[in-house]
């Protein structure tokens, strides 16, 4: 009687290997692929490298380059992070639209190359559409202190009484 070269079923044992037995269920996965990250962290990402070319060429003298590819990054990470609906509704909510209408506006003249003015636009637009986060980061800022590796640091930032 020859022995069946049948497929083993998904619950039974596999002896292919030269006699090593192993479950299909227990064979190692292969390493995570950058195209099998989550979409979510490379919005993350992608808004952080946003941020810094915003702060980067607010740092050489309002550099119109470097603000535009820094709010294009910035939207693209935001809308990676929550998706294309969320974002939609949040930004296009009835008593959102003053904020938006600055922000978005804002954005397309830092586009077309007048980065002081845009910039401006911006802001107030981010400070209008952002504002009832700003009491959670403060609480957040304020309960700092209770970390420890955090408050190890304040003690020895308030030792030093340093006028420079």
């Amino acid at each position: 009687m020859e022995p069946s070269h049948a497929p083993p079923s998904r619950g039974q044992l596999s002896s292919s290997s030269g006699g090593n037995f192993q479950h299909p269920n227990l064979l190692p996965r292969a390493h995570p692929t950058p195209s099998s990250l989550p979409i979510a962290e490379i919005g993350v990402g992608t808004t952080g490298f946003g941020i810094f070319f915003i702060l980067f060429g607010i740092l050489l003298y309002f550099d119109s380059v470097l603000l535009a590819f820094g709010n294009l990054l910035f939207l693209t990470g935001l809308l990676l992070i929550i998706g294309l609906r969320k974002t939609f509704s949040f930004f296009f909510q009835r008593h959102k639209l003053k904020g938006t209408s600055f922000f978005l506006g804002g954005v397309v003249i830092v586009l077309l190359r007048w980065p002081l003015l845009g910039m401006f636009l911006e802001t107030y637009g981010f400070l209008s559409l952002f504002k009832g986060f700003f009491p959670v980061v403060f609480g957040f800022l304020g309960n700092a202190s209770d970390i420890p590796f955090l408050s190890a640091l304040f003690r020895r930032l308030q030792g030093t009484s340093s006028m420079v």
